[in-house]
């Protein structure tokens, strides 16, 4: 996959979720299931993070992200949800397509790096029409696998 973070097909998926908490549970979940994490360490992360002030990102899309012990790189997971949630956006709008992405505890630059490409890969309005028109998981996946193995190049 990507040199900046890795993102494995069963990592992408649709889900419904009604609030945020519900949103970084589902998060915590996929990554513990995809990556072998443990789901509550992953959560309480997101959740700190979460609490410094919110990853919604703007334009209907959110970027949890956090630092992990014990990884080895960065690794994704992407969850479009069936209905728009309130996430408390600069912006005020809900959103329905959730970026997550957990780096290793040092990965000061990489961290960084890999939230710059996520964030402009997300900020392409055609992605996003893309994304939300997709009709499942493996077409996802497939789009966002597109995008970031052209970037990695």
């Amino acid at each position: 996959m990507s040199g900046l973070f890795a993102l494995l097909p069963d990592a992408v998926i649709t889900a419904a979720a009604d609030s945020k908490t519900v949103i970084l549970d589902r998060l915590a979940a996929q990554f513990a299931a995809v990556y072998g994490l443990d789901h509550k360490a992953v959560l309480a992360r997101v959740t700190e993070r979460e609490q410094l002030g919110s990853t919604g990102f703007g334009r209907r899309i959110a970027i949890p992200h956090a630092r992990m012990p014990g990884l080895g790189r960065p690794v994704a997971a992407f969850i479009r949800l069936e209905s728009p949630v309130e996430f408390d956006s600069a912006d005020g709008m809900p959103v329905d397509l959730v970026f997550g992405l957990l780096s290793p505890e040092g990965a000061g630059a990489t961290h960084l790096h890999a939230l710059a490409a996520i964030s402009r890969m997300m900020r392409d309005e055609r992605m996003r029409e893309a994304l939300m028109a997709a009709p499942g998981p493996e077409a996802l996946y497939g789009l966002l696998s597109n995008v970031i193995d052209r970037d990695a190049a």
